[in-house]
């Protein structure tokens, strides 16, 4: 599939309601869902959330665009299965002829603020106001907008630095939007890397959209590289943070610190004593479902 690709597509749209979403996750993923995005199902409005406000609600619609053959009746039954009820909350599906995925989706993408400063706006949008740092995002190929709570969690953690001067590694760069951030606050240097040839032709794309692609190096691999980083942070999943342990340890700095996501509620203990016998891992934070760990090397 190629950014610009204009097809047929079936979206599929479920009302949340109190149902397990990352459960409805897996399951349009398994369907092989083209994107999967977030919207408002209920009355309030996030289009210029306060600073510090979250840009999630209570009341949402989960919608996967899928491919013209999807089996949905199938899909539903698992969803059905799955989260153990006896009738899906409210949903539809509707034909979408001849349009790119990307774009359909990106209609429901609003102007996000994550901490203090740091704001993702769609291209369409433009702000004048001077004290914002904003991240122009088409993320077009590769996922990654900030509407995810592993996301979230990493954005608010790097308005929270101070990034001067400093080098960065963003491992499992996706759409880049952690790299590119970092470099909007105020970062020196990122090296972002991903095994998804999409995913490194999206995080291109994307510096080159917010003029920050001088001082992004985007590569399929470091391993060679005796690059060490003031600043790691990896937005991936539990078994590949337990795996990638050692190496990612290998490359942080003596006085660097390192962010880890993508971590569910459950797996925090799991992913910690992968890291504890040289990193020193603070409180970790939560949101809905999922977890957010950094820390430093033991002293």
């Amino acid at each position: 599939m190629s950014a610009g690709n204009y097809n047929d597509w079936y979206q599929f749209r479920l009302r949340l309601d109190q149902i397990n979403k990352i459960k409805v996750e897996e399951i349009y993923n398994k369907y092989d869902a083209a994107s999967i995005t977030y919207t408002n199902a209920g009355e309030e409005s996030i289009y210029e959330p306060l600073p510090g406000e979250t840009p999630y609600w209570e009341d949402s619609f989960i919608t996967g665009l899928f491919e013209l053959h999807t089996d949905f009746d199938a899909l539903k039954k698992d969803i059905l299965d799955k989260l153990n009820i006896s009738e899906l909350p409210p949903h539809s599906i509707k034909k979408l002829i001849g349009r790119a995925w990307e774009r359909e989706w990106m209609k429901d993408f609003k102007p996000m603020c994550f901490g203090r400063k740091l704001w993702i706006y769609p291209e369409n949008f433009r702000s004048s106001v001077k004290d914002k740092v904003i991240v122009y995002l088409d993320p077009g190929l590769a996922f990654g907008t900030g509407t995810h709570p592993t996301t979230k969690l990493c954005l608010e953690w790097l308005d929270s630095l101070d990034l001067r001067n400093k080098h960065i590694l963003d491992y499992g760069c996706g759409s880049g939007i952690l790299g590119i951030s970092a470099l909007k606050l105020g970062a020196r240097k990122v090296t972002a890397i991903d095994i998804d040839p999409q995913a490194i032709e999206a995080t291109k794309q994307n510096a080159l959209k917010n003029n920050v692609e001088v001082n992004m190096v985007v590569k399929n691999n470091i391993s060679k590289s005796k690059d060490k980083f003031d600043i790691i942070i990896a937005n991936i999943l539990a078994e590949p943070l337990v795996a990638l342990a050692p190496f990612l340890i290998d490359k942080l700095d003596k006085n660097g610190i390192i962010g880890l996501s993508g971590i569910l509620k459950d797996q925090v203990d799991y992913v910690k004593e992968s890291y504890a016998d040289f990193i020193s891992i603070n409180s970790p934070e939560y949101y809905e479902e999922w977890s957010f760990l950094n820390g430093s090397f033991n002293k």
